[in-house]
């Protein structure tokens, strides 16, 4: 029995900014599973900043996606057919083929997800790819110690959000948050717990920045004036948990680099980029940590959804914009 379903391919190399033209939606048919294989309806998919980067053909961390081809990235479903004991129809399960209605794949590429606990969708975001890299950034890249100030750019995003309310739960004194809307500014220090935070709209970010100095922790999702302005800032011995660089993504022309890079070596300064996926360890000690913090409420987050496949590509642009608060998702 086959399955007719579509899927989101990338139809040309974005030059800049992507536009709705680099993807083109193409209807296709799944075979039933083969041995060991799976058929998962996706219910969510996620949309995340990393894809900018695999959307050039230049060589990274992990290959560029392939033109004519679906697009990958996190999503989560539930099995409509099986060929596989361990994992029956019904089950929820996250996996790596996104951008689609449907995904046909080996068992073992799909995870199945506990829902009692939180729900799906929480599996892209809080509790999945973003949390653990939150974690991560300020346990063993930031090594955040009890009684520092922690700065944290694009406060806002879904890794940003949680990075600071884990901050504050490892025992910062202080954290300081930037994001590009008052809004989104509110939203850090009336719910989140942010101790301050500011506009990066509003005002340079060095000056803002100023009042709260200085930082012992920097986590930088943005770079550009952000870690300019975090490097002036920063406290001797400072840490800087270099994430992501959000502002150079859509970019022609690389962007110049920090004007202050003398001063990492006045204040002898640690400057230490990270993916995710190097600190697969963190995980165990990340759901027992952070995951009871959910749990409970203590440490919170929110969901952007746009509903539809015919919404994914705008979905994701909208990361380039800020149209998100917290974790951007598709339902399906």
């Amino acid at each position: 029995m086959t399955t007719t379903t579509r899927e989101i391919h990338l139809a040309s190399r974005p030059q800049g900014t992507p536009v709705a033209d680099n993807f083109r939606t193409v209807e296709t048919t799944l075979e039933a599973p083969a041995e060991g294989q799976v058929l998962v309806r996706n219910s969510v998919l996620s949309v995340d900043p990393y894809m900018r980067g695999r959307m050039n053909d230049v060589k990274s961390y992990v290959p560029p996606f392939a033109l004519d081809a679906p697009l990958e990235g996190g999503a989560v479903g539930v099995v409509e057919e099986s060929a596989s004991e361990s994992v029956p129809v019904g089950t929820v399960v996250q996996h790596m083929a996104g951008w689609r209605e449907h995904a046909l794949l080996p068992a073992g590429e799909v995870r199945a997800l506990d829902t009692t606990l939180a729900p799906a969708s929480a599996y892209l975001g809080a509790l999945g790819m973003p949390g653990l890299t939150a974690y991560a950034g300020l346990t063993a890249i930031g090594r955040l110690r009890e009684g520092e100030t922690v700065f944290v750019s694009g406060a806002a995003g879904a890794v940003g959000s949680i990075a600071g309310q884990v901050a504050k739960k490892l025992g910062a004194a202080k954290v300081v948050g930037s994001a590009g809307t008052a809004e989104k500014v509110s939203w850090l220090t009336d719910e989140l717990g942010f101790d301050a935070a500011f506009n990066y709209r509003d005002a340079s970010v060095a000056k803002q920045l100023g009042a709260h100095a200085p930082v012992d922790v920097y986590f930088d999702n943005v770079g550009g004036d952000h870690l300019e302005a975090a490097i002036f800032h920063m406290a001797d011995f400072g840490r800087l948990a270099l994430c992501g660089a959000i502002a150079g993504y859509d970019t022609t022309e690389p962007l110049p680099g920090p004007r202050n890079m003398m001063m990492a070596i006045q204040k002898r300064l640690t400057l230490r980029g990270f993916i995710v996926t190097d600190h697969a360890d963190l995980a165990g000690e990340f759901y027992k940590t952070v995951g009871p913090w959910l749990a409970s409420g203590e440490v919170t987050y929110r969901e952007t959804f746009v509903d539809g496949l015919d919404q994914t590509v705008d979905a994701f642009l909208g990361l380039g914009t800020g149209a998100n608060v917290g974790k951007m998702l598709v339902r399906l």
